[in-house]
This record gives structure tokens, sequence and C-alpha cells, in this order.
């Protein structure tokens, strides 16, 4: 998906660069694309806050373990490791939808600039 959305904001920045596009057509292809991104953008949002709540969970769980001195706190902090090892992966996915969407949404505006309306700006 990363190489996907670069792809793609990197062809509209080629079209930017040119006046010789059907920007009506350009327009409607782009709220499409980031309708896409966007939907992919919540879908890993959610699944990075259940992450992040399963990684605090075990944590707490792991802490509590060792506080009344019970056994299992080493598997605890087992699968903490576990969680966060997955845990970062998703949380730099997710930086990098957030961030390209909102490129995307600087380039609908110049596209929208580019077909005649400027009530964007």
């Amino acid at each position: 998906m990363e190489r996907r959305i670069l792809t793609y904001r990197s062809y509209v920045d080629e079209l930017l660069a040119r006046d010789d596009a059907d920007w009506e057509q350009v327009k409607t292809e782009h709220l499409t694309q980031i309708a896409f991104f966007q939907h992919e953008r919540l879908i890993h949002l959610i699944v990075t806050v259940i992450f992040a709540l399963l990684t605090m969970a075990t944590v707490c769980m792991a802490f509590l373990l060792m506080a009344f001195g019970a056994e299992g706190a080493v598997g605890w902090l087992l699968l903490t490791a576990v969680f966060l090892v997955l845990l970062i992966p998703y949380v730099r996915h997710y930086y990098i939808l957030e961030n390209e969407v909102q490129k995307m949404y600087r380039q609908y505006d110049r596209i929208v600039a580019k077909t005649g309306l400027n009530f964007y700006f």
C-alpha cells in the first residue's frame, strides 16, 4: 500500500506540473483515490489502536503479576514484546498513510484551482 500511494501521488504531481490534462476527470479520479486511501487509513487506525491497547494491557498484567509475586510475569512480558514488534510497523504504516492522504488533500486543492475554482484558498 505504501508503494501504491507514493506512486499515485508522484503521478498526480507530474500531472499538476503540466497544463494539458482534463482537470475535471483528474479531479474525479483523485477523489476516488482519496476515498480508497481514507478507508485504508481508517482500517489501519483501528488495528493500530487495538494493538496499542493490547500492548498496554499485557504490560499492566505483567506488572501486576510481578507486584503480587505471582508466576507468569515473564510470559506476559514476552507477549508484550510480541505486540510491540507488531505495533511498531503498524504505527509506521499509519503514519505514512496519514501524511500521504494529507498531501493528497493539498493536491486536490491544486487540481480544483486548475479547473478555475479558487474558493478553497
